[in-house]
């Protein structure tokens, strides 16, 4: 990806105020109980705050499973980032996926509620990584 500064600071701060609007609107559902779309906003308020990490360091993924790689790879991995962020993310990953495409199956509250206070404290970690 080939950015200006002036581009590449655009882009990671609105996915930094994506991220946190879509954290906002998870925990907004969460109180209609709507657990698989709770679940789906929350992987997304993730995604959102690591494509910034990854954008900010010039790495671009064109796949959600990209965007999971190159975070594991360069960012877990390499202890910038805490292998339990690593983890939750893969794990929302999974619920996202659970929540959005099986069909005879719904996450329910004790899946996904706890959740949510993860997501800040991942939202954070990150945020505190991204020199913006």
């Amino acid at each position: 990806m080939s950015l200006t500064d002036d581009e590449r600071n655009a882009i990671v701060s609105f996915r930094i105020q994506k991220a946190k609007d879509t954290l906002a609107e998870a925990e907004g559902i969460s109180t209609l109980k709507y657990w698989n779309a709770v679940a789906n906003r929350l992987y997304y308020s993730c995604f959102y705050m690591t494509s910034a990490l990854l954008i900010q360091n010039n790495f671009s993924a064109q796949t959600h499973s990209g965007v999971i790689h190159l975070f594991g790879l360069h960012f877990i991995r390499t202890g910038v980032i805490s292998k339990d962020a690593g983890k939750l993310y893969s794990k929302l990953f999974e619920l996202r996926q659970t929540g959005d495409y099986d069909d005879l199956f719904n996450l329910t509250e004790e899946d996904v509620a706890p959740m949510i206070p993860l997501v800040h404290q991942f939202l954070d970690e990150l945020n505190g990584k991204i020199t913006n």
